[in-house]
């Protein structure tokens, strides 16, 4: 039984970052899913694919995992480059490519 410790990214949905402070642990899947034959929905036996725990830090989550003796894997996150730019950027003097209609 492996578990992954992830910090989450922001849902498509969102231009903040809500949501994305907190670290998950959530279990590998065990098995594979498969098609129900009468309704057609997939279907699993592992009940550890329901289990996501949150945490405010990475070192509880991985305390919490030994403490269980829980075999783990932590993915750091990478944090995006932001480039700071202002709406009057587009019409400075000092710019490389001139601004033209």
């Amino acid at each position: 039984m492996l578990a992954r410790i992830y910090r989450p990214a922001k849902t498509a949905m969102q231009s903040g970052k809500a949501k994305t402070n907190d670290w998950l642990l959530e279990f590998e899947p065990a098995s594979a899913r498969r098609n129900d034959p009468l309704t057609g929905w997939t279907q699993s036996t592992d009940m550890n694919g329901q289990v996501r725990l949150n945490f405010e830090t990475r070192e509880e989550a991985v305390a919490y995992a030994q403490k269980h003796g829980i075999a783990f894997q932590v993915f750091e996150t990478k944090e995006p480059k932001r480039i700071i730019k202002a709406y009057a950027d587009n019409f400075a003097t000092g710019r490389r490519i001139p601004w033209t209609h």
